[in-house]
């Protein structure tokens, strides 16, 4: 293309007159027609890549590609289609019921009396509920269908197990930058003319779209539609676009995954990646109430008593979020947060918390001994309640060692507090008390 001035570069041509087609959007103008035009998901494409194999051995088996938004599933699902010459047949499980599946597994019947397969691609097939999921099974088994399913969350919370044990799973990626930037020259060379951005603005596009493909090319598609003789800068693309919002699912598995990823940067005592994730979770609209609970809940969990004022601290930031509201309370939530990453870390309460509870579970209902019950009538008295019970206070320092396990009981040690925060000091106390116990 001959470059005779911005004008020419930045197509500034009319729309077109009413009873002219349009063209296709972007996104089918650049849908790659075969496997070596896809971009990215080289981990499945390449030469071991799973898809790879299975389509070099000639046996197509059903699939479940897992991955986020906007990342080739519909793409990769017709293209396997195509390769195998089978008949591509699409529903989505948000508006499909078992009326419409009982139509396609018919017509897919009779396609293959014929000689002709069908691969069916269910988007969203976690939304089927186990009956519809189960209904797939047999026409699976009997070869009437390849199923090709797509979702956005966890097959192994979503998916029935037979359903799973029947498919190959396949983790389908984000793009990355490099993968997006390679899109964004493809659709300059398909439309003949480069993008009407500086360079700056370029790569706030790529960044924006994050890693969702089909987001870049909507993106990019309403880039090509401005009427302007100039590329655009970062600065005014900030004003004709509005930046999207992180993808986060608060009841899905991206929800799941962050505050795992908050959970775990606290307990590793880095506060910096402990903010990003908090804020990573806030940016996503994930309610801050939620967050002060999670947080208090770490406090407890992996602080406990090598730090006892972190659960107040906690107990704090969330009243002052509660006083303060949004969006100046969130800063008392991320004062905790770092507060919590920084402190000395124990999880020695809740572990003798999970080891009482299973012996109380496997000692049942055993009594306590006679010598710590109470004795309020004189029947209770006649049958030993209370006899030889030793007031610890009347002790010299306040410590009788008396057995307050049951009778049949072994004494055990739940309680093993580490050399770290204010525990140094509980297992001084421990070890001074089971010292006198031996007296």
């Amino acid at each position: 293309m001959v470059n005779t001035g911005m004008a020419d570069l930045f197509d500034t041509s009319p729309e077109p007159q009413s009873g002219t087609a349009r063209p296709a959007p972007l996104a089918d103008q650049l849908r790659p027609r075969k496997f070596d035009e896809v971009i990215g998901q080289q981990h499945l494409l390449g030469a071991d890549g799973a898809l790879k194999v299975m389509l070099e051995s000639g046996n197509l088996s059903s699939v479940i590609f897992w991955g986020p938004p906007g990342v080739g599933k519909t793409t990769l699902a017709k293209l396997l289609a195509a390769e195998t010459e089978m008949e591509f047949v699409q529903i989505s499980a948000i508006f499909s019921g078992m009326p419409e599946l009982r139509k396609l597994f018919e017509a897919a019947k009779l396609r293959r009396q014929t000689g002709r397969g069908t691969l069916l691609f269910v988007d969203e097939i976690h939304r089927f509920n186990k009956a519809q999921q189960d209904g797939f099974l047999p026409h699976m088994e009997n070869g009437t269908i390849v199923l090709v399913g797509a979702t956005t969350e966890n097959p192994s919370f979503e998916l029935n197990a037979a359903v799973m044990s029947r498919a190959q799973v396949m983790v389908l990626e984000r793009f990355s930058l490099a993968d997006l930037e390679l899109m964004a020259q493809r659709a300059e060379t398909v439309l003949g003319r480069p993008l009407p951005l500086t360079a700056d603005a370029r790569a706030a596009v790529l960044d924006m779209a994050d890693g969702d493909g089909r987001a870049l090319l909507n993106t990019l598609e309403q880039c090509y539609s401005w009427k302007i003789t100039q590329p655009v800068s970062r600065e005014e693309l900030s004003k004709r676009l509005s930046k999207r919002a992180p993808k986060y699912d608060k009841s899905g598995e991206e929800h799941y995954n962050l505050i795992s990823a908050l959970h775990k940067s606290v307990r590793g005592s880095d506060p910096d990646a402990a903010v990003y994730w908090f804020c990573r979770m806030l940016a996503g609209g994930e309610d801050p109430r939620y967050l002060a609970r999670r947080i208090t809940r770490m406090a407890v969990e992996d602080i406990g008593l090598a730090d006892p004022q972190a659960q107040e601290i906690c107990l704090q930031s969330w009243q002052t979020f509660e006083r303060l509201g949004s969006p100046e309370g969130e800063l008392a939530l991320a004062q905790a947060v770092i507060y919590l990453a920084l402190a000395p870390k124990s999880n020695a309460s809740y572990v003798a918390y999970k080891a009482g509870m299973a012996a109380a579970r496997k000692t049942g209902s055993l009594p306590p001994p006679k010598h710590i019950l109470n004795a309020p009538t004189q029947m209770m008295k006649d049958q030993g309640y209370g006899d030889g019970y030793q007031y610890d206070h009347d002790s010299p320092d306040g410590f009788s060692g008396q057995n307050y396990f049951p009778d049949s009981v072994s004494r055990e040690s739940y309680y093993l507090p580490i050399d770290r925060g204010f525990e140094r000091d509980l297992k001084k106390r421990l070890e001074y008390f089971a010292k006198r116990r031996l007296k």
